[in-house]
């Protein structure tokens, strides 16, 4: 490589903008004012809580804020990001869900604003709590805690990072009041306890009822050969009975058969007329659902069978109307609620348009008949059944939930969970939950469905995530965005915009408290980014897993040994000791078996842990856990039309799952191992077996399960062990994962895997750090490829080889180098010595965030911008050159997240150094030569 090809032109009309000879460097814009930037600067951001002028409590941190009404009762009323401006909140709700012994609570909230747009301070003071909801009753504020105990690995760390993430927590704790209890009472004891004000079996048509029978047919009518009751009639028409709703009333109840009616809004139903409106649910047989109309938007449950009688309810509470509905009249499924300002006058049985009236649609359809066979006016309920139920619900009183919120010293991220503690007497079932419930301001304006929404402008963690590599996993295992029924007020005409976040899991968790108890849910972490653009986001997602998750900068520098033959390991731990490597892994087909309990195994894998240990290697060996069928009645039993994500899976909680985590422990603990690579890691399949002595059936399998590996993750945490986990576990515990490439490219011709290779670190980096993805390097033939895809002999492939430890170390990634060795001669080892040495002298900036310049495509250059504003070494540029022919070009390197804002000591890869001026764009324009096949890095200082 002759020096004489690199030239450095600092050009002070450069631009970000500008391009090079082919493609152009990635453009980013930037905050405002660069000493205000949290990514570069995080000094006097601490998290506190404050009082305003309003007397409201604010987590903040200058960065973000969450604001929260403590009175009539807790809820968050603003959420903010304090350097841009933008209030993502626009309206309010409860601050948790919770349904225990199968009855549903919310737990604080305020009701009454009056549109949900947005959300004003003369509103707040006039909202109500809903009286029926856990009340705020006091409020704490600590310091940040530690989730689980780790046990850092420094040499494998750039540098030393806080444990827990420093920063304020915030604990509101609600309980049920007298108030509330007596409501439960009113909404859940039997209708058969209320005083019957009026009752209809339509044995013969009641003087009370005034039939409206639409004229777009002669059969139409509400008493149909005689029986009074049975409705024929087009489907799309109107025929219905009217009478004014008793004084008194506090519950309708109409039983209707859909019979032959294809009807969907027209479809019978029951509904109150008011002064301005009519609130209607009705059957839609025509789709197999339930409606609610509310006087200005539909919402639809899907379930109806056809031809199958169904009762419908409408319940009028204390400002409330609740709508439900019943194959049996004892377990009713709510359908929708809305606010209750006045008394109905009166009430319609039978079908109505779609509004609740008598209008007919212009396409009719055909004949059908349907019937109502019973209706019932209820009125209050009997005092001696009020006093048997009082008395049962009064465990309930005993029962707290304490929301917690976490803010941290410097970042734009919260976090938020919900504990419960039994303090009654009786044992409690914690049926399901929803631990945070945003109502956020859409990011768009779209009139028109989508197939693709654009989500508000959040990233959204948890530590409830299986099922694949990337946090995107949430959304089918812990979070949903949501249609707002209560947004009425959007553009979307269907009302269908996802801007109402839920962080709820998917099943149960179906948790059994004993008196003295308590429950813990998952922990979810809300980042409030500042900007659109995709390389800030990605920094500032990245960021926030350093942060909370920081043992994912635990970056060991590993090797791949294909046999775990006792020499076989001794040879590859020996060469890695000797070229810097810091880990072996006995891979996969290695024959190494974390299952084997045999004292002979145990002793053999602790005589080489020692052996390993000696030679300053970690050493650790690969287990698969689902994708596998073990048998024997072990297996996963999924409900009707459902399969295993993997196609086949072991239940955790089955006798197998319980042996099985009992031997990984032991193994661990007694043979002093320092790694696991997990594969197929627990991907969140559910279980309905009832025999499995860990879960009692399909409600409580998932929860039981990820708890069963996430405790087994975060014991592993504790000790030091590095886990391997092709699944997004690293807030349970893991340390990496897959960056993200497809096995079978590496039986590609070698050439092709250099540019593949890239692409897959070039794209795996916009959302996580070079340290929490691994990429692969097959030393010998793996899936095929013959000569041209094989490495090995590894002397006669020295460019390529170079040009893999270029890449994968010039990008901070590590790779499984997968064969019987790391070298084969004097010139490989020297090789890999040198790379290896070029990782540990630049590793702390090599291991933090990357910039992308420009996606390696085989036509022209590729490179990455390495940044470390906090470190010596401010950044490091990393360029490549995949045609066969040396080339020379203009790069615009935008520096603005190395922090280096007015001069550069920009140094090559040989020592040579000079000090240029930034451009008032913070950018340098890089004039390089970069050899065929080959090249270039600089750092910058």
């Amino acid at each position: 490589m002759n020096r004489t090809f690199f030239i450095i032109l600092i050009s002070l009309a450069g631009s970000m903008l500008g391009h090079a000879q082919v493609g152009t460097s990635h453009v980013t814009k930037l905050p405002a004012s660069a000493e205000s930037d949290w990514l570069l600067y995080r000094s006097n951001q601490p998290a506190r809580v404050q009082t305003d002028k309003d007397g409201h409590l604010v987590l903040t941190n200058g960065l973000v804020s969450r604001t929260f009404a403590t009175a009539p009762n807790g809820a968050t009323i603003g959420l903010e990001h304090l350097q841009t401006g933008e209030s993502f909140l626009r309206s309010v709700r409860p601050e948790a869900e919770i349904q225990l012994n199968g009855i549903p609570f919310e737990v604080g909230g305020l009701i009454g604003q009056p549109i949900h747009n947005y959300l004003l301070p003369e509103w707040v003071a006039s909202m109500k709590a809903n009286p029926g909801a856990f009340k705020l009753v006091a409020h704490t504020v600590e310091n940040t805690k530690a989730r689980f105990a780790w046990k850092k690995r420094e040499e494998w760390m750039p540098k030393d990072i806080p444990w827990p993430a420093p920063g304020k927590e915030l604990v509101f704790s609600y309980q049920l009041d007298e108030e509330a209890v007596r409501i439960l009472l009113e909404r859940s004891i039997a209708d058969q306890s209320r005083e019957t004000l009026f009752g209809d079996s339509f044995d013969t048509m009641h003087n009370n009822w005034k039939r409206v029978e639409s004229e777009a047919h002669t059969r139409n009518s509400f008493i149909n050969e005689g029986k009074a009751g049975e409705i024929m009639a087009l489907a799309n028409t109107a025929v219905y009975a009217q009478q004014p709703v008793l004084p008194g009333t506090r519950v309708l109840l109409a039983k209707i058969n859909p019979g032959t009616d294809k009807g969907s809004s027209w479809g019978p139903g029951l509904g109150l007329v008011f002064s301005d409106k009519v609130i209607k649910l009705n059957l839609r047989p025509g789709n197999n659902e339930i409606g609610f109309f509310d006087g200005q938007q539909e919402l639809r449950v899907s379930g109806l069978e056809s031809g199958k009688p169904v009762w419908l309810r409408m319940e009028l509470g204390d400002g409330q109307l609740l709508a439900s509905w019943s194959y049996d009249k004892s377990n009713w499924q709510p359908v929708g609620e809305t606010p209750l300002q006045q008394d109905p006058q009166g009430v319609r049985i039978g079908k109505m348009d779609a509004t609740g009236n008598n209008s007919d649609h212009s396409e009719k359809g055909e004949l059908g008949r349907s019937k109502i066979e019973e209706f019932f006016m209820l009125g209050e309920i009997a005092p001696s059944a009020k006093a048997a139920g009082l008395e049962s619900y009064q465990y309930l009183l005993d029962i707290s939930v304490h929301v917690h919120y976490e803010l941290y010293d410097g970042l734009p991220v919260f976090s938020k969970w919900i504990t419960l503690e039994n303090n009654s007497e009786k044992p409690v079932t914690v049926n399901s939950f929803t631990s945070e419930i945003l109502a956020v301001t859409e990011p768009e304006s779209t009139v028109d469905s989508r197939d693709q929404w654009m989500l508000p402008n959040l990233t959204i963690e948890t530590d409830y995530n299986f099922g694949g590599m990337t946090s995107e996993n949430v959304l089918r295992s812990s979070i949903e965005w949501k249609p707002d029924p209560q947004y009425k007020t959007q553009v979307n005409y269907e009302r269908t915009m996802p801007v109402l976040l839920e962080v709820s899991p998917k099943y149960g968790p179906e948790q059994e408290l004993q008196p003295g108890n308590s429950f813990s849910s998952y922990r979810v972490w809300e980042l409030l980014h500042d900007s659109w653009d995709r390389e800030r986001k990605g920094l500032e997602h990245r960021r926030m897993m350093r942060s909370l998750a920081p043992w994912v900068t635990e970056n060991p520098i590993l090797m791949h040994v294909r046999s775990a033959d006792t020499e076989a390991v001794k040879k590859a731990i020996d060469q890695s000791s000797e070229v810097g490597f810091e880990m072996v892994i006995m891979t996969f087909g290695s024959g190494f078996n974390a299952e084997d309990a045999s004292v002979e195994n145990l002793d053999r894998m602790k005589g080489l842990a020692d052996y390993a240990h000696s030679k300053g290697i970690a050493l650790g060996g690969y287990s698969l856990l689902a994708s596998r069928r073990v048998g024997g009645g072990n297996d996963v039993v999924m409900p009707e039309g459902m399969t295993p994500r993997f196609g086949n899976s072991p239940c955790l909680e089955s006798e197998w799952g319980h042996d099985y985590f009992e031997t990984l422990y032991n193994l661990y603990s007694t043979t002093g191992l320092d790694i696991l690579e997990h594969d197929g890691s627990y991907p969140g399949d559910v279980c309905a077996a009832t025999d499995h002595p860990g879960h009692k059936g399909l409600a409580d399998s998932q929860w039981n399960q990820y708890r069963r590996i996430a405790e087994f993750y975060q014991w592993a945490r504790s000790r030091g062990i590095y886990l391997n986990v092709p699944d997004y576990y690293f807030l349970a515990g893991s340390n990496k994962t897959g960056m993200g490439y497809r096995e079978t490219n590496w039986s590609l011709p070698r050439a092709q895997q250099e540019i593949i290779e890239r692409q897959n670190i070039y794209d795996g980096t916009w959302t996580k750090t070079p340290s929490m993805g691994w990429m692969f390097v097959p030393l010998v033939q793996y899936h095929g490829g013959g000569e041209a895809a094989t490495i090995e002999p590894l002397k006669a492939h020295l460019p390529h080889y170079e040009q893999r430890l270029a890449n994968l170390f010039g990008a901070g990634v590590q790779a499984c180098y997968r064969g019987p060795q790391l070298y084969d001669a004097p010139e490989t080892k020297a090789l890999v010595e040198k790379w290896v040495g070029f990782y540990k002298v630049h590793r702390e900036v090599l291991d933090a965030d990357i910039i992308h310049l420009r996606r390696p495509d085989g036509r022209d250059w590729d490179g990455i911008l390495h940044v470390n504003p906090k470190g010596e070494k401010k950044g490091l540029l990393m360029l490549y050159n995949p045609l066969n022919e040396e080339i020379t070009r203009t790069i615009q390197v935008p520096v603005y997240y190395t922090g280096l804002h007015e001069a550069v000591l920009l140094e090559d890869q040989w020592g040579n150094s000079q000090t240029v001026a930034v451009n008032r764009d913070f950018s340098l324009s890089v004039k390089v030569t970069i050899p065929e096949r080959g090249y270039r890095y600089f750092v910058l200082k």
